[in-house]
């Protein structure tokens, strides 16, 4: 995953409005959206080398998402997968904060990553190249591959269409944030950051939706979640070099509701 804009406790409606894209090797094999077999409890899309997930919501309020830190320097071959802090955090019941100070202390495993996990009332993000775990305020935020809310153009363009979107009713908030989610444009090279890639591949990371021959955007989703506890998941699916594959959308009810926005 490697860009994630959301709403948290903004929208009347909608105490969770998010939108990501997964961003990988065409050639990692990978599952679509769906209730897993082994936790049926749980849905999102499958990293099928690992097992893990980078986006996944559980029918008990809990949400969790990570994004790959980029830091052409210091990348390691054998360290775990970062989807498992999803998926693992997703198939416990550990609370939230709990679980991400745990994870605060075992970051040597693992590259560099942005984590983060909670439920539809608290929200935790924790990054093995940050300082500290921090409960997330209600407001819009956005994660690229630094920490959060680090001012990348894509996710400062990200936040501000989605600042406008929740002015809209749920149909237009969802077709705006694919819309979002779509936008190829290159960032100007004084904007581009210097995270070890040489400049040329900074360009080519700049974009949202991510095109190259061998790693681009593989997947992206839209989620909202409303004052009842109903879940709208929608992920479209992507080949190489872009090319539209699947789409799957998926409407289901939490088992806790949350508090309602306050706006």
């Amino acid at each position: 995953m490697c860009l994630i804009i959301f709403a948290h406790k903004v929208h009347p409606d909608y105490p969770l409005v998010l939108a990501a894209n997964r961003d990988e090797v065409y050639t990692r094999p990978t599952a679509p959206a769906a209730f897993w077999e082994d936790h049926p409890d749980i849905y999102g899309g499958r990293d099928l080398d690992h097992g893990g997930t980078w986006l996944g919501v559980s029918r008990n309020g809990r949400i969790a998402a990570v994004t790959n830190f980029r830091d052409g320097y210091a990348t390691r071959n054998a360290a775990r997968s970062r989807g498992e802090l999803v998926s693992s955090f997703l198939s416990g019941n550990q609370p939230a904060a709990d679980y991400v100070n745990r994870v605060a202390r075992d970051t040597h495993a693992y590259n560099g990553f942005n984590l983060i996990a909670g439920d539809l009332d608290e929200l935790y993000y924790v990054s093995n190249r940050g300082s500290h775990v921090a409960a997330i305020a209600p407001g819009i935020h956005g994660v690229s591959n630094h920490l959060l809310n680090t001012p990348w153009p894509k996710v400062e363009q990200g936040k501000k269409n989605l600042a406008e979107l929740l002015q809209h009713g749920a149909q237009e908030l969802i077709d705006g944030l694919f819309a979002v989610l779509a936008d190829r444009t290159i960032a100007p090279d004084h904007a581009l950051p210097d995270t070890g890639v040489g400049l040329p591949r900074e360009r080519v990371l700049s974009p949202a939706f991510i095109i190259s021959p061998t790693y681009g955007t593989r997947s992206s989703t839209v989620i909202l979640v409303d004052n009842h506890g109903q879940v709208i998941f929608i992920e479209r699916s992507f080949g190489e070099r872009g090319k539209p594959e699947k789409s799957v959308t998926a409407r289901f009810a939490l088992e806790t509701v949350p508090t309602p926005a306050s706006v």
